[in-house]
């Protein structure tokens, strides 16, 4: 699954003020199988979108026509739990660029930036005015700009900065993975080669 460019995202965005949301929860474990990313995000949050009989949910936000946007915004302590990295790849395999929480769990934000999905930390008080922006109008949106580490709530205008390592927020505006972004450097490495062969 290649990564996108992240630069600015203006998107209304999915509303989850759910805490201590678990990895368990986002992908339960026995979709873990597979050794591939494709279809996870089928089987994002499995047991909350469906029944035993694998019939949607109309109570959760998700399977909700009136919610929609490439931002998940979540309740504090996400993506707590298991370090599996298949929690990250069903998030970004249902097309979520960016998940927004008042906090991360430290493993789930390293496996989310690996697999380009941006985890934005925000204030409680900031999160909780999402939240409310939403509860008012569905169709509210959020803008993320990475090249700035700001966000904002359009409704209310709003703004915060949030922290990211430099190195992954280039990797993300770039469309990187590691591999990628050693790739890039290709040039570089061979003329250093080329000059340490002189020595």
């Amino acid at each position: 699954m290649p990564i996108e460019k992240f630069v600015t995202v203006q998107t209304s965005f999915v509303p989850m003020p759910i805490e201590n949301v678990d990895t368990d929860q986002i992908i339960p474990a026995r979709f873990l199988k597979a050794t591939t990313k494709e279809g996870f995000g089928d089987n994002l949050f499995f047991d909350w979108r469906y029944d035993k009989a694998g019939q949607p949910k109309a109570d959760f936000v998700l399977n909700k026509p009136s919610y929609d946007g490439t931002v998940l915004v979540a309740g504090k302590n996400f993506g707590s739990g298991s370090s599996r990295e298949h929690a990250a790849w069903a998030i970004a395999g249902y097309g979520f660029k960016a998940v927004v929480s008042s906090f991360f769990a430290d493993i789930f934000r390293g496996n989310s930036l690996n697999n380009g999905v941006l985890p934005v930390q925000v204030s409680e008080e900031f999160l909780a005015g999402l939240f409310a922006s939403v509860d008012a109008d569905n169709k509210t949106e959020v803008k993320i700009d990475l090249a700035n580490q700001t966000i904002t709530n359009v409704a209310t205008s709003a703004s915060e900065g949030f922290e990211i390592n430099s190195y992954k927020k280039s990797c993300l505006m770039n469309g990187y993975d590691d591999i990628d972004y050693l790739l890039s450097l290709e040039k570089e490495i061979a003329a250093y080669e080329k000059q340490a062969v002189k020595f």
